[in-house]
């Protein structure tokens, strides 16, 4: 895997700002309940199909704009990092132990425990087959995950098709209404801001959902399937997300989500939609704003301190609230690109190569650093940045076969050869 030294240039926002995944998914995705389930069969209830599916529920969680895995799991005993980041690199003191030459960042403090009982676990100099600078080109071809084909569905929807159609929750955006380019293609899914919130519009109470359920109902009765189907979906979809707003929900187990923090409301209607037996399969959830080109800070407070510290403590209330259920759960984060090695004069990273892939769930195989280590000498860089020595693609293949029930990988990943990194343990 290599970057060529045209890769295209920076096409970032303000950096003071970051990068929204709105900004970068802008018009790609289905944007109101109707669109968004289109092609959805007609079984809605709280179960999955008679086709009952048993793997993991798989979350998907996108880190929009960029990861710096190097500042996330640092490979401290690499002279390299260091001598790359005199100013931002995280000194061994104030590192967590990760085993062999790396630690992890402090505000990934909460995610400790987690590490020590072998459920949460990291992959490192992670990389892309024919990788980008560009954010756009780089998140379209991670989502797309078919290199050298002419496929444009994402890995996620293929992954469906492998499946027997489940429940209209099957495959759910949470947290947005736009559907990343992962479910793009002829599967159904469904996305939803949160539980709350999606209703019927104009609907305010209970009575109101009834009457414009039967409106609505009786408007499409006679109408052709392909206008019908969705319509159905749709009233069958908010029919159960009003049932469970109308009861109040405590999460499980004294978990405490982070207060006003998009991801963890987020990851709190997923433990919702788990524990309401929904059928959920394919959860994905984005959080961004990881495009730290400048004053990314230090170990203790900063832009970096600060994201690390809402994506732990969201992990953690995640896993807390969701109890025994945590067990059949296995969350993967997924970046566009890591951040280059040295760090630039704003004291940030600049858009980079290899980087760090974050594991969390029952069947994890934790308390390490998976992947093959590179180096950070000049000789090992690949045009200043990690060289990617795992493919993600043979990561997210090992979990849908050890954990999530899949077959042959060859619809999903269509050309992938390599051994198994040994990330997850068969279910």
């Amino acid at each position: 895997m290599s970057i060529p030294s045209s890769a295209a240039p920076c096409l970032c926002p303000d950096a003071s700002q970051g990068l929204s995944r709105r900004t970068l998914l802008r018009g790609a995705a289905a944007t109101g309940a109707l669109a968004a389930v289109e092609g959805v069969g007609a079984q809605y209830a709280f179960a999955a199909s008679p086709a009952t599916y048993t793997g993991d529920v798989l979350v998907v969680l996108s880190l929009r704009g960029g990861f710096d895995g190097l500042n996330a799991v640092v490979p401290i005993g690499d002279p390299g990092y260091l001598a790359n980041r005199p100013t931002i690199g995280i000194a061994e003191r104030a590192l967590l132990p990760a085993g062999g030459i790396f630690g992890l960042h402090p505000a990934l403090n909460p995610l400790k425990k987690y590490w020590e009982a072998g459920t949460f676990g990291a992959v490192h100099a992670v990389g892309q087959d024919s990788p980008t600078r560009s954010h756009f080109q780089a998140m379209q071809e991670l989502e797309r995950a078919a290199p050298g084909s002419s496929l444009r569905t994402g890995w996620l929807d293929r992954t469906l098709g492998t499946r027997a159609r489940g429940s209209i929750f099957q495959a759910s955006q949470v947290g947005s209404t736009q559907v990343p380019p992962a479910l793009a293609g002829p599967n159904p899914e469904l996305a939803l801001g949160s539980v709350d919130s999606f209703e019927i519009s104009g609907a305010w109470d209970a009575t109101e959902h009834k009457r414009w359920t039967r409106a609505l109902t009786a408007m499409h009765s006679g109408a052709a399937g392909p206008v019908t189907t969705p319509a159905r979906a749709a009233l069958a979809a908010t029919a159960t997300t009003a049932a469970l707003a109308a009861a109040t929900y405590q999460p499980a187990n004294g978990a405490a989500y982070p207060e006003n923090s998009a991801l963890g409301k987020a990851l709190r209607d997923v433990a919702r939609l788990v524990k309401a037996d929904v059928g959920l399969q394919v959860a994905c959830v984005d959080e961004g704003d990881w495009d730290m080109h400048a004053g990314m800070g230090t170990a203790d407070e900063g832009w970096m301190h600060d994201h690390l510290t809402d994506l732990a403590q969201s992990l953690d209330a995640f896993a807390t609230d969701l109890g025994s259920r945590f067990a059949r759960v296995t969350v993967v984060t997924l970046s566009e690109f890591g951040r280059r090695v040295g760090e630039n004069g704003s004291g940030g990273v600049d858009h980079g190569h290899g980087n760090a892939v974050l594991l969390l769930g029952g069947g994890v195989n934790g308390g390490r650093v998976h992947g093959t280590w590179p180096g950070l000498s000049d000789p090992d860089l690949v045009d200043g940045d990690l060289a990617g020595t795992t493919d993600y693609r043979l990561i997210l293949g090992e979990i849908l076969q050890k954990r999530c029930g899949a077959g042959s990988l060859a619809q999903i990943f269509p050309g992938l050869s390599g051994p198994e990194p040994g990330v997850v343990k068969a279910a």
